[in-house]
């Protein structure tokens, strides 16, 4: 068995002021999330190594997600928070700048008000602060974001992109297009990588099956190809839909018809690349 990477992950010690986003009916996720419980998870699957990606806002978590990645060698790299559109971006570049866990950015651009967030001025400077750094930003939008993410990532060639969770498609409803058509125009940049994760939870959380999201994850392949798709649980909030096994199961079972080096490519080797992350032989 390929043993995986998982290029998304989480961790948070649970707080309602800070976690205000989980809502009642996602109840499962008011409590502390630790290396450990996700440890025992990965080993039981068959998952090597792992990236923190942010949750909040905040460069304290930043900082904190940095601290438990020197403390466990499964945790590969970490994708923190910056405030890419405030002045200043500079000194957090040169405050971690020589720390080798740190590996990308990310801001939650599907929370904002304006859907071309991306676009503004101010933010996009930031982003072009981290050209030349060797770190990755992490794009984290809803479908309907996807054409002015073209935009945005044209405005940015030599930086790199990993665009998370196929950009949340609107599975529960059904819905392949304009998503698909929109995907396939992303992927035509070939500075920009995705994850295969964050499906389950945008389907019928207690009635999803592998099947049901098959035809997701193979427009996903058809445009990204195995060398730019890497495996991501998005765990904990997996758990609102379903357990880190039955997701590693389900994403181990859609490549079983590809070739092996393409199965490997997409279950570790395209995150090690997109990520830059050390892999001990």
């Amino acid at each position: 068995m390929i043993a995986a990477i998982d290029a998304h992950h989480h961790l948070w010690n649970y707080s309602a002021e800070e976690y205000g986003w989980i809502s009642d009916d996602m109840a499962v996720l008011r409590r502390d999330f630790t290396p450990a419980g996700l440890k025992e998870r990965m080993d039981a699957a068959g998952v090597a190594g792992a990236v923190a990606v942010q949750a909040r806002q905040s460069v304290v978590e930043t900082e904190w997600l940095l601290q438990l990645a020197s403390k466990n060698d499964f945790m590969m790299g970490v994708v923190g928070w910056l405030p890419l559109a405030s002045p200043g971006v500079g000194r957090y570049l040169e405050r971690w700048g020589g720390n080798g866990k740190w590996k990308g950015v990310r801001h939650v651009v599907q929370d904002e008000p304006d859907d071309r967030f991306l676009l503004g001025e101010a933010f996009q400077a930031g982003v072009g602060e981290l050209e030349g750094s060797g770190l990755v930003y992490d794009i984290l939008i809803y479908e309907r974001h996807l054409p002015v993410a073209v935009e945005f990532v044209d405005h940015h060639p030599r930086q790199r992109f990993v665009l998370d969770h196929v950009a949340k498609p609107r599975i529960r409803d059904g819905a392949i297009s304009p998503w698909r058509e929109n995907l396939r125009e992303l992927a035509r940049r070939e500075n920009v990588y995705c994850k295969v994760s964050g499906m389950a939870t945008e389907a019928d959380w207690k009635d999803w099956t592998g099947e049901g999201l098959r035809p997701y994850f193979e427009v996903a392949l058809e445009a990204f190809g195995p060398a730019r798709l890497m495996f991501g649980s998005d765990w904990p909030v997996l758990e609102v839909a379903g357990t880190y096994g039955k997701w590693v199961e389900t994403v181990r079972e859609w490549v079983l018809g590809l070739s092996e080096d393409e199965q490997r490519r997409i279950l570790r080797e395209t995150a090690v690349e997109a990520y830059g992350l050390r892999v001990r032989d």
